[in-house]
């Protein structure tokens, strides 16, 4: 099969790989449509950690089973599917309690790091356990479907919360997952405030559901949000980028007793205010993937509840996937979430 590869850091070859081979709890996938998420962007140059060569990246995916295990129940070849990010046992420990994002020895598709790999949906054909499967409705097309898992991901980071009827909840960092988060929060009946850098992604905030967008290169950005908020600061802050900065920022902007929820993990320490935390009693929560998201996500697309087709900004054939990496890698102007069609 044909697959883009990561042969080397920030070093693509679209080439023939050996055929992915299931397991009898797991089902081929023949891909449909694939995004390139921002942590395949930044993973590619080696600066995360998780993207060691070489290796077929690429999990918000969706497509039609093309070959059953021997053990798969209730699904069959032809079937409109989806599949979520992360590989986990059923009967892990955390899994039984809930949280199967947090299991022991969970993998994550497209994803290459110390721990483990495994070759994701950058390929013609992919091979994922029948448990995280989820069936495509009929009228949400496999582009659509593809983005099911940055909006579940999005989604999962909001339900850690108890967002209220008019809190005050900053967003920073307005790309795919950010411009989401707004996306959902809009319709809690919050006042969201948008934070980035650029001004083109500040108007999709804006688009997204945000009341008030801020530029943190010219804004002061916590004394804009303490007039917001009668001198007191947000009621919640999404870090969805994850460097100091950003993260030190969200700290400022909020009120005492506040809640920051870490989404963004670009990179793998920071600098954090201890004693600005402790003395606020600041709950700092974090984000990891997704946690049974999905059906609700799907549910929404399929009711136009979430605007998908806004973010995708090419459908380009997986050939010319390289050339659309180094694109995204340079920040082009206007270009947004990217579909890969094998």
């Amino acid at each position: 099969m044909k697959a883009l590869v990561l042969e080397a850091y920030n070093k693509f070859s679209y080439k023939d790989v050996p055929d992915a081979v299931i397991g009898s709890d797991e089902v081929l996938v023949k891909v449909k449509a694939v995004g390139i998420c921002g942590s395949d962007v930044h993973g590619m140059d080696g600066s995360t950690g998780r993207r060691i060569p070489p290796v077929i990246m690429g999990h918000e995916a969706s497509g039609i089973i093309a070959e059953a295990g021997k053990d798969i129940t209730g699904w069959k070849i032809g079937d409109r599917i989806t599949f979520d990010s992360t590989i986990y046992k059923p009967d892990d420990w955390y899994t039984q309690k809930g949280h199967y994002n947090l299991s022991d020895n969970r993998k994550v598709l497209g994803v290459s790091c110390q721990e483990f790999k495994r070759d994701g949906a950058f390929a013609e054909y992919v091979a994922v356990p029948g448990h995280i499967l989820h069936r495509i409705p009929d009228n949400v097309t496999f582009e659509q479907a593809a983005l099911t898992e940055p909006v579940a991901v999005a989604l999962h980071a909001i339900n850690l919360c108890d967002i209220k009827l008019n809190d005050t909840v900053v967003v920073f960092g307005a790309g795919i997952i950010g411009l989401f988060i707004i996306q959902l929060l809009k319709q809690s009946g919050c006042n969201v405030i948008a934070v980035d850098i650029l001004d083109e992604k500040l108007g999709m905030a804006k688009n997204a559901g945000a009341k008030v967008v801020l530029n943190s290169v010219t804004d002061d950005v916590p004394a804009e949000i303490r007039k917001l908020t009668n001198n007191r600061g947000a009621d919640y802050a999404f870090e969805a980028v994850g460097i100091s900065v950003t993260v030190n920022t969200a700290i400022s902007s909020l009120r005492k007793g506040a809640t920051l929820v870490l989404v963004g993990n670009l990179s793998q320490s920071i600098e954090f205010p201890l004693q600005k935390v402790v003395t606020s009693e600041i709950t700092v929560k974090g984000s990891c993937a997704i946690n049974g998201e999905y059906p609700t996500v799907l549910d929404l697309i399929s009711k136009g509840k979430i605007d998908i087709n806004s973010m995708i900004s090419n459908v380009v054939p997986l050939h010319e996937g390289a050339n659309y990496f180094d694109r995204l890698y340079n920040n082009e102007p206007g270009l947004l979430k990217v579909i890969l069609n094998p």
